[in-house]
């Protein structure tokens, strides 16, 4: 079953361990997809359907640039997943030095509202569309020596609960997902000794993602869905 036939949009961090999984997940459901990252290329999805749109979001105007391109290629846009996101952390709130924090409100909150809102007024022009962003079970369940981290997660959450506020009157969804630890490569070599099946599987994310974005999920909104598997 095509549950995105007919649909478009972007995704960004579309190659990263989470966004791979993400964006073939969306091209199955016969979505087309805009895929967005700073070294994307078109073969790294062959697939009829998708654009690559190489870029980054780090201030309001790359971010128009890109809504602005994906609306000359597809016309429309119905979905934008945002899957950017990094993490640093290590070290205590009051040994926390500037350029961390500022990595993290970059990486983790200003990407987020700077592509959300370049896309929101296409989405209102034609009444309808899903926001969706991948956030952190930390965002709701911080933990000790990862305070810029937690609290950029956290800020991304309220952001995109806001945009579900407000948007409710055009037809606009807007939620997060709060993984756990994920099986991804990076993960894997930043805790070899971890026992990873015990981690969430990207795939399970990237399903949810596809239900959101699809008609079926059109009520779910203003939501923060905690995907924790065996961590719970």
């Amino acid at each position: 079953m095509n549950a995105l036939e007919g649909k478009a949009g972007l995704i960004t961090g579309a190659k990263g361990g989470l966004g791979s999984f993400i964006t073939q997940a969306f091209l199955v459901a016969g979505a087309k997809v805009a895929g967005v990252s700073r070294s994307i290329q078109a073969s790294d999805f062959p697939q009829l359907g998708f654009a690559a749109l190489a870029a980054d979001l780090s201030d309001g105007e790359a971010a128009a640039k890109v809504a602005g391109g994906v609306m000359d290629r597809f016309g429309r846009i119905d979905f934008l997943v945002h899957a950017v996101g990094g993490f640093a952390g290590g070290k205590s709130v009051a040994e926390t030095d500037d350029a961390t924090l500022n990595k993290m409100l970059d990486q983790n909150y200003r990407s987020a509202f700077f592509i959300a809102r370049a896309v929101l007024p296409y989405m209102r022009h034609q009444g309808g569309g899903r926001i969706l962003a991948v956030a952190s079970r930390q965002a709701a369940e911080p933990g000790a020596m990862v305070g810029a981290y937690s609290a950029s997660k956290a800020a991304l959450v309220a952001l995109i609960r806001t945009i579900a506020l407000e948007s409710k009157d055009r037809g606009i969804s807007a939620n997060t997902v709060l993984p756990g630890t994920m099986d991804t490569p990076a993960n894997r070599a930043g805790d070899p000794k971890a026992d990873p099946s015990q981690w969430v599987q990207p795939a399970q994310v990237a399903a949810l993602l596809v239900y959101l974005a699809s008609d079926a999920g059109a009520q779910v909104t203003g939501a923060a869905i905690p995907i924790y598997g065996s961590q719970i």
